[in-house]
Order: structure tokens, then sequence, then C-alpha cells
């Protein structure tokens, strides 16, 4: 079965698939991982401290494959400018820059004219229009399903991809609720011509920097498992549901606003849970894809199972 699409073309993998930013825990392991399995591994850029720490795990993705990779760009959170950690990946030449969670002109601004791929994360379709406008070259829509910070409407996956599809001309890569080779099947039957997956990678043996009390809790989540947190300071973002982000929502419900929350919803307490396995001490990021996750697989397994599971459907879809 071929798996040629514009995604595929533009960004020179094998299958459409996409690792998503994935914060404090996409680095070079995993990044080359999925791009050695034929998809787009990413690095996360604004977990790290400083361009130097950039280019070093940058120099150690091309060490693993020499196949294409990206680097993510989450570029609105508090306080951070981002700007040099661009400079950074720029310089290091990688083939291709994703732009989440903010304005993504400054971005497509710098990049433009270096020949690096341009994605940029939407959650409407207006966003959509807009970065097209901007200049990327393909965008990746997350539906309501996803894990991390969605977009303040609640529309799902299945309804959002087809509206971005019609009212852009470039590339659409659905993302949100997908971890297998039907939810990959399903995207494409909507026009998208890739999938971008988060989640699902995290409970892969090359995330390496996800605890193992983090895997089991996605194993042992189930399609009722994950909350939505932060909707009063309109950063909606979806979390395994825990007794902390049962204490974040009373917060909210207590109408406190950021400053009640920051030491709750902030990356050091998003950390305790993700990389120390402190499951009542902090919270974990997590899409609605964690009730269909029911073991930890290598990159290469999961890749080989999702591809399996898809031939079978076109076969299906031919009779």
């Amino acid at each position: 079965m071929k798996w040629e699409t514009r995604v595929t073309e533009l960004l020179g993998i094998t299958y459409p698939i996409i690792q998503g930013g994935l914060a404090h825990l996409a680095y070079a392991e995993l990044a080359a991982a999925v791009s050695n399995a034929g998809g787009l591994g990413q690095v996360t850029a604004m977990s790290l401290e400083n361009p130097e720490q950039l280019k070093e795990e940058i120099n150690k993705v091309k060490s693993m494959t020499d196949r294409p990779f990206g680097v993510n760009f989450a570029i609105g959170q508090h306080g951070r400018t981002f700007e040099h950690m661009v400079e950074a990946a720029i310089e290091a030449s990688v083939p291709v820059i994703s732009v989440t969670g903010g304005n993504p002109k400054p971005v497509l601004d710098m990049v433009e004219g270096t020949g690096i791929r341009k994605l940029v994360l939407v959650a409407a379709r207006r966003q959509a229009e807009k970065a097209e406008e901007l200049g990327a070259d393909a965008v990746m829509v997350v539906g309501h399903e996803g894990g991390g910070h969605l977009g303040r409407d609640d529309i799902g996956t299945f309804v959002l991809t087809p509206q971005v599809v019609d009212s852009v001309n470039i590339p659409v890569i659905a993302s949100g609720g997908i971890g297998d080779g039907r939810g990959m099947m399903a995207a494409l039957a909507l026009g998208a011509e890739g999938i971008e997956m988060g989640t699902r990678f995290i409970a892969t043996k090359e995330c390496v920097h996800a605890h193992t009390s983090y895997k089991n809790a996605l194993i042992e989540a189930d399609e009722l498992g994950t909350t939505i947190i932060k909707r009063s300071i309109k950063a909606p973002a979806r979390a395994l549901k825990n007794s902390w982000t049962e204490r974040i929502i009373a917060l909210e419900e207590d109408a406190g606003g950021y400053d009640s929350l920051k030491s709750f919803i902030g990356g050091t307490a998003n950390k305790r849970y993700i990389h120390d396995g402190k499951t009542d001490e902090g919270f974990a990021w997590a899409g609605q894809v964690a009730g269909r996750i029911k073991d930890v697989p290598s990159v290469d397994e999961l890749f080989k199972r999702m591809l399996k599971e898809a031939e079978e459907i076109r076969v299906k879809w031919k009779e």
C-alpha cells in the first residue's frame, strides 16, 4: 500500500505520521525513533533552557537518524522569549519547524526563505486560514479530543478536520483522538493528508523521559479518564484525571484567576508527575485516546501495527 500524500512529499517522509511536540518529553530518542520508522519525529525546543541545549539535542537527533525531523516551538508560555531558540534551529539547518500555542507570525517570518518547512498547529478554521495567509506550508488541526492545550470551542476532530480541509489550499494534518490505524484512515477519509499523534507516542519505549507511572496511567485510563483544566483562564487543556486536576478545577470554580492557579498548572507540577512519577503531586497531559492505549510498544512496532490495521481497512473498502 502506497502512502504518498502532499504531506509525505512536503516533509520527505515515508508515512504521513507526525509526532507531536510533547513538552518535556519530545527529545532526541523519541524524535529519531519516529523518523527512523518513516514518520516525522520532533524535538520540543521550549522545554530546553537555552540555544546551546537545543543545538545539542538537534545534533543528537542527527547522530541517530539521517531522515527528516522537526523542532517544535510552543510559543504561548508565560514570560518566555523564543527568537533566540528559533535562530539556533535555523543555524542548525533543521528540516522542519512547527509552531504551537500562539501567534505563529514571528516564527514564520524568521524562517521565511530558509527552505525549512513550516507547520502550524491550529484549533479553529479561522486560525488555519490565517496560518495559510502567513506562509505556513501545512496546518495541523487539533480537535477537542486532543491532549494538552486545545481550542476554546470544543469542536471535535471529525467536524473540524473537514471544515479546515474545505477552507485552505495547503495540506491538512489531523490531530486529536488518533492513536491507531483506524484513526489514521478516518482522518484520511475526512480529507486530511496526514496525522499528528501525541499521547500515543508517550506510551512507547523510546519516550524515555516519561516515567513508568505515567505510561501505566495511560494504559489504565478509559475514555472518561481525562478532564479539561484552565478553562477559567481561557486556555483549556486536557489532562489525566487525578486528585491534582480536581484541586485545579476546584480553584477555578472559586474564580481565583491565574495567580491562584500558577503553582498548580506550571511546568514544575507537570514534571513532578511525568518525570518523577509523583502522580498525586502534579498533572500529566493526555488526550481521550488514552482510553484506547493498552501497551507500550517500540515506535517501530507501533508503526507496523498501525499500517497493518490501515491496510486491512483498505482491503475491506475495496471489497
